[in-house]
Formats: C-alpha cells, sequence, structure tokens
C-alpha cells in the first residue's frame, strides 16, 4: 500500500473548481461582515513565504525489475543451462541444446532466419557489429553476408566448437539488448524442447526499484525526474525514473480491472549487499519557491466564484481574494489581496 504525505494534493484551482474544492477541502462559503471581530475569540494564522514542496513517498521493491524469457528456437535436449544468478554477457553461452551452445549477443531484433552468404538485411548488420566486437575480422560491417563474413563465421565456429559451416541458424544465438542475469530456469537439464518451449528467464543485471502508482498519483511519474529512495537498513540515495508504464491489471470475479502505473527507478550508485528488498521511495511533482502561503482551511470559497481569505486586523475582519496556486503539505499558495508575510488571516475552526 502506498503512504501518502498529510494533505498533499497538487494543482492550480481556478474559478469554475470551486465547488469541487469546496467538497474536497471542506472550505466554508465565506460569510458577509461588517468589519468587527466576532465576540469569541479568533482563530489566525499568518501568511508566510516559503518554499512549497508537492510530495508523496510510496512503498515499492528493490530488485533487478522485469524478467525476460529465453525460448528455444530448436528442438532437442537440454544438456546444460547458465547458473541462477550468474550474469551472461556477449559471446558466452545461455545454454546448450543437444550439446551445441546458444549464444548471446546484443542487438533489439531477434534471431528469425538463417544467415548465410548472399543474405542482407538489418539483422546482417546487428550480427555483423557482434562478431567484430568479439574480434572476428576480415570482414566489412555492414547489412549484406558476404564470403568473407562466413570465413570470420568459421572462425568464430571453431572457437565454440561448432562445425565449421559459415551460416548462422537462428537456433545457435539469442540477443538481448546487453548482459543479462539468470533469474530462473523454466526447464531442467534432460528436459526435451521443441521451438517455443520457455527455457530459463533472465533480467537486466543493475538493480532498480519498481513502484506501482494509483492513477490519481499519475503527476509524480515524471521520467527523468530525481526521486529520493530509503533502503532497509534507514540510508538514503538518490534514484532517477528511467521507465513509466501504465498497467492494467484484470479484476477477480465481479471486480473491476484496476489501472495502475508502473514505475521504475534506476540508481547512479547501486545499492551493495541488498537484493531483493522494500524500499521508500519520495517522489517530487511540484516545487514553487518564496511564495507566500496560508493554511489550506483559511480559504473561503466566494459566492462570485474563486477563493478568499479573512485578514484579521484592527480588531476587526475584511475579506480579500486571492488567487491560489500550488497546494501542498496542509498549506496553499495564495497572491494578491494585499498579502505579505506576517499579515494575519483567520482559520475557521
Amino acid at each position: 500500500m502506498s503512504r501518502r504525505s498529510t494533505g498533499v494534493v497538487a494543482g492550480v484551482l481556478t474559478a469554475g473548481a470551486v465547488a469541487a474544492a469546496v467538497t474536497i477541502f471542506n472550505l466554508p462559503r465565506a460569510e458577509s461582515t461588517d468589519g468587527t471581530a466576532a465576540e469569541k475569540q479568533l482563530e489566525t494564522a499568518e501568511v508566510t513565504k516559503k518554499t512549497l514542496v508537492d510530495s508523496e513517498s510510496h512503498d515499492g521493491t528493490l530488485g533487478h525489475g522485469d524478467t525476460s524469457t529465453i525460448s528455444a528456437r530448436g528442438s532437442g535436449t537440454v544438456t546444460a543451462l547458465a547458473a541462477l544468478d550468474t550474469t551472461v554477457t556477449r559471446g558466452k553461452p545461455l545454454l546448450r541444446l543437444d550439446d551445441e551452445p546458444v549464444i548471446l549477443l546484443y542487438g533489439t531484433l531477434p534471431a528469425y532466419r538463417t544467415l548465410k552468404p548472399g543474405v542482407e538485411g538489418a539483422d546482417v548488420l546487428q550480427f555483423e557489429k557482434n562478431l567484430w566486437a568479439l574480434g572476428y575480422r576480415g570482414f566489412t560491417v555492414d547489412d549484406e553476408y558476404t564470403s568473407a563474413t562466413a570465413d570470420a563465421v568459421e572462425q568464430w565456429q571453431e572457437d565454440l566448437g561448432r562445425d565449421e559451416t559459415g551460416t548462422v541458424g537462428a537456433d545457435q544465438i539469442e540477443y538481448a539488448p546487453g548482459a543479462v542475469r539468470v533469474d530462473s530456469h523454466d526447464v531442467e537439464r534432460g528436459a526435451v524442447v521443441q521451438p517455443g518451449t520457455a527455457v530459463l528467464k533472465t533480467t537486466g543485471t543493475t538493480m532498480v526499484a519498481t513502484v506501482s502508482l494509483d492513477v490519481d498519483s499519475q503527476r509524480l511519474a515524471r521520467k527523468g525526474a530525481t526521486v529520493d529512495v530509503t533502503l532497509p537498513d534507514g540510508s538514503e540515495t538518490t534514484g532517477k525514473i528511467t521507465g513509466v508504464e501504465t498497467v492494467v491489471e484484470p479484476g477477480q470475479g465481479d471486480q473491476e480491472d484496476t489501472t495502475m502505473i508502473e514505475v521504475t527507478v534506476s540508481f547512479a550508485k547501486v545499492p551493495k549487499g541488498i537484493d531483493e528488498a522494500a524500499v521508500t521511495v519520495g517522489f517530487t511533482s511540484s516545487q514553487r519557491e518564496n511564495v507566500l502561503t496560508v493554511p489550506v482551511a483559511a480559504l473561503l470559497a466566494l459566492a462570485e466564484g474563486g477563493y478568499g481569505v479573512e485578514i484579521a486586523e484592527n480588531g476587526g475582519t475584511r475579506l480579500v481574494a486571492v488567487k491560489t496556486g500550488l497546494f501542498a503539505d496542509g498549506q496553499v499558495e495564495v497572491s494578491g489581496g494585499g498579502l505579505r508575510p506576517g499579515t494575519k488571516v483567520v482559520v475557521p475552526s
């Protein structure tokens, strides 16, 4: 569950939102005044000048992020699997099928056909970039699979202990954007698999925090924004929002589907010695520096629309109209009405 800061609501309210604001904040409507103080003691608060910050804290989870599934692209017997919680880098095997290695390469385009002389396309360019990065030479890195490429592939296959065919089948390689961490196995060694059989799951190699936000808190999920993360030992570190995704969770039975905002937070300095753990993520939506503020309870909804505050002075009171800005921590940004720091406003009890 989420933990919200006390009384945090952001936004600039206009005259058209008066009725809603009266309901949300339970604001009293302004009454006529003759300029004299009521017989009873008035509750007042001073207008203050300060930085107003709309922030919320939400519970999250520290881990390696979402998993990706590696499926077999050929049929055969799984004779080896990369060990759990290990990192697999470019050129290293994720598994062995019929004792032949399935090699991890870097890229976003999945392997989908056999690469051989005469083949052209973006998948050829992606493969040749990897072959070059692994130290094999003698060909031009472009989108054409030539005899020179085949010669380099034969050298690579010899080093892998494969038959030196000079062609690369889609079942021999697997692409990922970068190095991966082995999260779980979907099959055991000795399992007989077919194309499409899930074999293992991977994650990214760096720690991230993930937070689920209600749609009402969507304003907090700004990609690139800085957040404060409190770790299980009480220490704090800084993170940045690197991913924002809308997720619909199916309702159970007669319950309606729930829409959530999934936020991913990455770290410049990765926490050490912590694996899966609960964390608290502090978001800041808006910040207004050096503004005049009054307690939200001091606002009065004016009959003609908009808002006002009742100023207490010279033994009496007078009503002035104000323009509202940011609401946060039980305070509201106000301007107009001749307000200045130290002005006393009535706070209805």
